[in-house]
């Protein structure tokens, strides 16, 4: 079994996967990576578990357009893609936050 070291959000984390598979798990973390850093630059810093959280639900909501069979966007369209990222972003982070608040209610 192969070991990786990979950085997410300044961090560094071992992490065992198949012999072959280590190219494949750095190019995993550099999407997550991606993802952290257009919430940074949306949000500003955050904690570390809701940067984390935030970038799964990302790619999670992106998962869940290819599996309705929601092509991705082609490249003349990015910059439209990317405002609507942002505003989903803000969307799941206000819910998020409602979600944190009402616990804190409870």
């Amino acid at each position: 079994m192969a070991q990786v070291t990979i950085r997410i959000n300044g961090y560094a984390y071992t992490v065992g996967c198949e012999d072959g598979q280590e190219g494949h798990l750095s190019r995993m973390a550099a999407e997550i990576e991606q993802r952290i850093d257009s919430i940074k630059k949306i949000g500003g810093q955050s904690g570390e578990a809701r940067l984390l959280m935030l970038a799964a639900l990302l790619l999670a909501d992106e998962l869940h357009d290819l599996r309705q069979g929601k092509a991705a966007p082609p490249a003349a369209a990015e910059a439209k893609a990317e405002g609507e990222r942002r505003a989903r972003l803000r969307r799941v982070a206000a819910r998020a936050e409602e979600i944190a608040s009402d616990l804190l209610d409870i």
